[in-house]
């Protein structure tokens, strides 16, 4: 059951990175990323009179996982906004490779063969991938915005492992907290610091940047995402689930989003990417197999 969630959750994420692109096209960041963690909160807000809070002693670790998380997405959306979607995606689909050596040192998770094998395609593949959007003319090394979305591709991956850690139980070597009061209130301390970043950094200085335009596409962003993690959270919680697998079947979502951007952005070396792309499915197929 944990992995059908898991495929789900990634599904979700595909079409959150395309709403996403969309909206941060020739758009300020800073307010849509505010925007997007009000939403969030909104959404969330009753279900946190059904979840308890559980005091400082409960609340320092989430809001640890705030800071983590919207230094992850700031770093994200300014990557999104410059970059094709079709090379964002493919170094955001490191993230699993992050988690697994850390799954593998930390929990000391093991896996099957299958296992083995659909973690190692899915490694390839995405080295591939990432190899061929260097025929968009982009230099890896040197280009800013891939510096940004390589670190924001680090920092999910420690939001990941701190996932597990912070609903793990606590004979598995975890905190054991409430899935519902992690996802609630860490959307709300997100707000809060992107509300206190719009007002002190980008509102003085909005008249100079690029302007902020509405687009329904930024309330999607939110809902995309909300119900993701939902779906996410809910599968770290069942017995059994592995975070090196969740992980890597989550970043499955750059099939959904490859094939949106080439339908909706027009994005280049299309061709050569979907070999590419068919090795990251059978990866998942390998996947499935194993559970």
């Amino acid at each position: 059951m944990w992995l059908v969630l898991a495929f789900v959750s990634a599904a979700l994420l595909g079409f959150y990175d395309v709403c996403k692109k969309y909206s941060l096209r020739d758009n300020a960041v800073i307010p849509i990323l505010f925007l997007n963690t009000l939403f969030c909160s909104i959404i969330f807000l009753p279900l946190a009179f059904q979840t308890p809070f559980g005091g400082w002693e409960v609340q320092r670790y989430i809001l640890l996982k705030a800071c983590i998380v919207l230094s992850s997405w700031l770093l994200g959306y300014i990557g999104i906004k410059h970059l094709p979607i079709t090379i964002v995606g493919p170094i955001n689909a490191t993230r699993p490779v992050m988690v697994l050596i850390g799954a593998l040192l930390i929990f000391g998770e093991k896996l099957n063969l299958w296992q083995w094998a659909g973690v190692l395609l899915a490694i390839l593949s995405f080295f591939l991938l990432s190899r061929s959007g260097k025929k968009e003319g982009i230099d890896f090394k040197h280009n800013r915005w891939i510096i940004c979305t390589v670190g924001a591709a680090i920092l999910g991956a420690i939001s990941g492992l701190y996932d597990k850690y912070l609903m793990a139980t606590e004979l598995d070597g975890g905190l054991g907290l409430p899935r519902l009061t992690v996802q609630c209130y860490y959307n709300f301390y997100q707000t809060i610091m992107m509300g206190a970043m719009l007002l002190l950094l980008w509102w003085p200085k909005r008249n100079e940047g690029t302007p902020f335009k509405w687009r329904w596409s930024i309330l999607l962003i939110s809902i995309f995402l909300s119900v993701a993690d939902y779906v996410y959270f809910y599968s770290l919680s069942l017995d059994g689930a592995l975070i090196s697998v969740v992980s890597m079947v989550r970043r499955s979502s750059v099939l959904v989003s490859f094939m949106l951007g080439a339908l909706l952005f027009h994005e280049k070396n299309l061709r050569s990417k979907a070999i590419d792309l068919a090795l990251v499915l059978l990866s998942m197929v390998l996947l499935w197999l194993g559970q």
